[in-house]
């Protein structure tokens, strides 16, 4: 089954320009040296009709979605719930109410911890005594092992995040790990078999709680995907400047790169 990713966001927690800098990077005239908090969505075609499903709905979500001219989100998974990650929730309104038409809700796939964070800031939202007429049409459901949603396998990808655990996923011959600072060993054997690998690799100098270019690489090349795309990139890696330093395989993604990828049909 054939889908297609769209990078909606590939910055760090901050974005680039990172505000009240004046660095090369965030000053930069290329297009692909600025950067929205990190989102992927993901296309494809079910029981004759088109879905769209998100992972993560950043700040920067409603941007995003009006850059990609998004009419519709039929359910998000969220891979933790740092703000860069889960503050445009509110932003799915208009689209939550798309749905609702249709006697629907859109489903929010989310870890148990996941699950704590959304409930506890978006409390006029999910509170059994939630009264707010306009609030998001939504519904959090347990984030399983492995989840079918319109037809497709989303496996989860256990990864770590300086002291957290938090969840990449597989979709059939693509995978996405963001916040990345250690890859459990546990892990690697469900990321065999790869065509596209999506690695975040936040800058060169090491930090506590992301990986560094350096280390994405490596898992890179254990990994073995025809493809590596890094992201979360901060704004010590200029676009150009850096991927003339990767190997061909490895590249920086950018926001709105869009390619087909290959799904499984659960």
């Amino acid at each position: 089954m054939e889908g297609r990713l769209t990078f909606l966001g590939t910055g760090t927690s901050m974005g680039v320009p990172t505000l009240g800098c004046t660095c090369a990077v965030c000053t930069s005239a290329d297009p692909h040296d600025r950067r929205l908090r990190p989102s992927v969505l993901l296309e494809w075609r079910h029981d004759g009709r088109d879905r769209v499903v998100l992972i993560d709905t950043g700040p920067d979500f409603r941007e995003q979605a009006l850059r990609t001219k998004l009419t519709r989100v039929d359910a998000v998974f969220y891979t933790h719930g740092h703000a860069d990650h889960i503050f445009g929730l509110d932003d799915l309104r208009p689209l939550s109410f798309v749905v609702r038409r249709e006697g629907a809700y859109i489903p929010l796939y989310a870890s148990e911890e996941t699950e704590e964070v959304l409930r506890r800031i978006y409390d006029y939202t999910f509170s059994p005594n939630a009264t707010y007429p306009n609030r998001p049409r939504v519904q959090i459901h347990p984030l399983a092992d492995r989840t079918c949603v319109f037809g497709v396998e989303f496996l989860r990808v256990p990864v770590v995040h300086g002291e957290m655990g938090i969840c990449g996923f597989r979709f059939g011959r693509t995978a996405y790990m963001t916040d990345v600072s250690a890859i459990p060993e546990e892990s690697f054997p469900l990321l065999q078999g790869l065509d596209h690998v999506v690695l975040s690799a936040l800058r060169h100098k090491p930090h506590p709680s992301h990986a560094t270019v350096e280390q994405a690489v490596e898992w890179s090349r254990r990994i073995g995907a025809k493809h590596t795309w890094l992201t979360h990139i901060a704004h010590e890696l200029g676009h150009e400047q850096t991927n003339a330093r990767l190997p061909g395989e490895i590249r920086l993604a950018f926001d709105g790169q869009s390619f087909p990828i290959e799904l499984e049909a659960a």
